[in-house]
């Protein structure tokens, strides 16, 4: 069964990426982000559906998927928080930061709002170490983080 967004005129957009590579299966990191733009995150059946137009084993488009955090194979919610909890941020009270998210988030990492606001995920390394502790609200990365930080960026995406 194909994914719903495989139509025609989403396959162009992939063709104008894919041109931009010698070889397509090169374009696979570019692909998945488009997906994942269109559908919110990255099915199994779109999985396949990449697999098959890039000419590559599926196993091999999960592999990618699973090992990136930046894609999701579940629904996020609409500010998406990454929190870092390698050493630089751990070191500085990431830890903390994590445990006011649950709380006033009322959800644990790897779970979702029930008003699909919000949801929460504990990743490693974000690159960012020098404003350490830091997180991602989607695809903006906020550093030096304390309890004041998080609740103006919660009420903001509220």
């Amino acid at each position: 069964m194909e994914a719903p967004i495989f139509t025609a005129d989403f396959l162009q957009e992939i063709d104008k990426i894919t041109s931009r590579y010698e070889k397509k299966q090169a374009a696979l990191l570019p692909v998945l982000h488009l997906v994942q733009e269109k559908e919110g995150l990255i099915s199994p059946e779109s999985e396949k559906n990449i697999a098959e137009y890039l000419a590559i084993p599926v196993v091999h488009v999960h592999e990618v998927v699973s090992f990136y955090h930046l894609f999701h194979q579940t629904k996020k919610g609409k500010c998406h928080f990454s929190v870092c909890q390698t050493t630089a941020c751990a070191l500085l009270g990431a830890e903390g930061i994590i445990e006011h998210l649950k709380e006033r988030l009322g959800i644990q990492a790897g779970e979702t709002t029930p008003d699909g606001k919000f949801s929460l995920s504990v990743v490693e390394c974000l690159g960012a170490c020098e404003i350490a502790p830091m997180m991602q609200c989607n695809k903006e990365y906020t550093g030096f983080l304390n309890k004041k930080k998080i609740d103006e960026i919660i009420e903001k995406n509220s």
